[in-house]
């Protein structure tokens, strides 16, 4: 159905942003995120240009775990970089995807079923299952753009994760360099016709308006210092198309 007003169809999310964070409803969010979890990985790879292994790998070396380690992964989607977190903290290690999708959930619980120490569950971002310094490192990729705070999502991840462990953030940046300005430019077009003919035209449409409304890299960089972050930096990739974001909690939890 659609908006009246011209914006995203009634109960899909709009992608528009406040100045906290996505403008959308947790609920719409999740339900979107449902109707799509059948065909998320393959649509992912296919608008990456099959780059999107490359840039979860190095989300996770970014986390510097090692063997016996416990990580946290916010927004798992299905779970694929939370996969990635349990080979890495191999032999003992422990590792737990959360995110506000059931459906996701569902596919990762069914696709990486059997795997002691990886578990996944149903949860808010914004107010983490999980107990305060609890993990050696938090990641989320491609999930923070769709917070409706993006300051207490990075507080939440300060607050499960140990003092001097990690938080890393994957996410789609607004364009800079010539290539990345061509490359959004076939993201913007590529996304949607992909989108429509999957069944979820709806569905990434919004994924193109929230890259559109998602803060600069320098933004988001300046959130997590407000967080209570320390030595944040953020890296661009494949022409400036994805950046990655890190920040140390602080030895001394006190400390901003």
């Amino acid at each position: 159905m659609t908006n009246p007003r011209g914006g995203a169809p009634s109960g899909v999310p709009s992608g528009l942003a406040t100045e906290r964070g996505n403008a959308a409803p947790s609920s719409e969010v999740s339900s979107m995120f449902d109707g799509i979890s059948g065909v998320y990985d393959p649509i992912n790879l296919l608008i990456s240009a099959f780059q999107e292994p490359r840039w979860r790998r190095c989300a996770v070396a970014l986390t510097r775990l090692r063997p016996g380690g416990r990580a946290i992964d916010i927004a798992t989607g299905t779970g694929k970089v939370a996969a990635d977190l349990h080979r890495r903290v191999q032999p003992g290690g422990e590792v737990l995807g959360v995110d506000i999708s059931p459906g996701m959930i569902s596919v990762a619980e069914r696709r990486f079923n059997g795997r002691p120490g990886l578990t996944f569950v149903v949860g808010d971002a914004l107010a983490l299952p999980a107990p305060d310094a609890a993990f050696d490192a938090a990641t989320i990729a491609f999930g923070m753009r769709n917070l409706p705070d993006y300051g207490q999502g990075f507080a939440e991840m300060r607050r499960v994760v140990r003092p001097g462990g990690r938080v890393v953030c994957l996410e789609i940046a607004r364009p800079r360099s010539r290539l990345a300005r061509i490359l959004r430019a076939w993201f913007g077009g590529i996304v949607p016709v992909i989108g429509r003919l999957a069944g979820q035209g709806s569905a990434y449409d919004y994924l193109v308006r929230s890259v559109r409304n998602y803060p600069t890299p320098e933004a988001i960089a300046g959130i997590m210092r407000d967080a209570g972050l320390v030595g944040v930096t953020w890296t661009g990739m494949s022409g400036g198309i994805v950046t990655l974001h890190v920040g140390t909690v602080p030895s001394d939890q006190g400390a901003a």
